[in-house]
């Protein structure tokens, strides 16, 4: 099964949420915002400022902000920051292989990895965020539609 980190999903949810956001904005604002723990967004935050996808402000009215909007910011470069290279196997783009043994199968992988890369590379955040606003939309639709059905109305 191919899974993403919880960090680096995380990431792209704090990501968005500050997208979402005017001005700066506060660790503790963002755990309480996103559900996502204050540690861990507080760790997050200090690996998306170096990589500059972050900027920090300091003193009393600090927090963080993007550092560039989320149309520019794509999937695969917050994963790439969070976990290191996108790799499907140790042998992918001519790593050594886990086995230690020819397996025969060196470089056929190479394909798919550079296919999903690609198309994380293909998603911004902007794109994400959008499908979360009519996820939100759609959660909203369906409570008020049971609702509805409950009331026995049509």
């Amino acid at each position: 099964m191919l899974k993403l980190s919880r960090l680096a999903d995380y990431a792209v949810v704090i990501l968005v949420n500050l997208g979402e956001q005017d001005g700066v904005v506060t660790s503790p604002a963002l755990a309480a915002e996103t559900g996502v723990p204050e540690p861990t967004v507080a760790k997050i935050l200090k690996v998306l400022s170096a990589h500059k996808f972050v900027l920090s402000q300091r003193g009393a009215k600090g927090g963080y902000r993007l550092a560039r909007p989320l149309a520019d910011i794509s999937v695969a470069s917050v994963i790439t920051a969070v976990d290191g290279k996108i790799a499907l196997t140790a042998c992918v783009d001519g790593g050594e292989c886990d086995t230690g043994v020819s397996c025969g199968m060196c470089g056929s992988w190479d394909t798919i990895n550079k296919a999903i890369r690609d198309t994380l590379e293909g998603i911004s955040l902007e794109i994400m965020r959008q499908k979360s606003a009519c996820g939100a939309v759609m959660t909203k639709r369906n409570a008020l539609m049971s609702a509805s059905t409950r009331r026995g109305g049509a």
